[in-house]
Parts: structure tokens; sequence; C-alpha cells
């Protein structure tokens, strides 16, 4: 799974299974944000909006239980 960490200025941080790599700003889908999941597709990393939604709706989960201890 890669997920955007930080944008730094026009650098993407994104966090692979193997690790963290830099990506130029410029070859990420114009709307995505930090946390967001992505692919890529040809040099272009789009936004996965599915897995996305199911990663935060995760972690709001786990954010829920920590609460209630």
């Amino acid at each position: 799974m890669n997920i955007i960490d930080r944008f730094e200025n026009d650098i993407a941080v994104i966090e692979t299974d193997d690790g963290v790599i830099e990506v130029n700003r410029s070859q990420i889908q114009e709307n995505a944000r930090e946390g967001d999941v992505i692919t890529e597709n040809d040099g272009v990393w789009v936004v996965d909006i599915s897995a996305t939604e199911k990663r935060r709706a995760e972690i709001r989960e786990m954010m829920k239980r920590l609460m209630k201890k």
C-alpha cells in the first residue's frame, strides 16, 4: 500500500511497503492529500478512493476504541 505521508514544497513523501520514496508533486493527482492511498499508473500517481475511505474508517474505529480505555 502506498500512502502520502506529507508534502514538502514540490515533493510528495510516500510510504510504501518497501520504505519511503519521494515523488515530484506534479506526478500526483492534483486533489491528492496527506493520508490518501495512491497507486501508480504509467508514471502518474492517482488516489484510490475506496482504499482511502476504508483506511480512514479503520483509523476512526481504532481511535474510538482507544478513547474508551
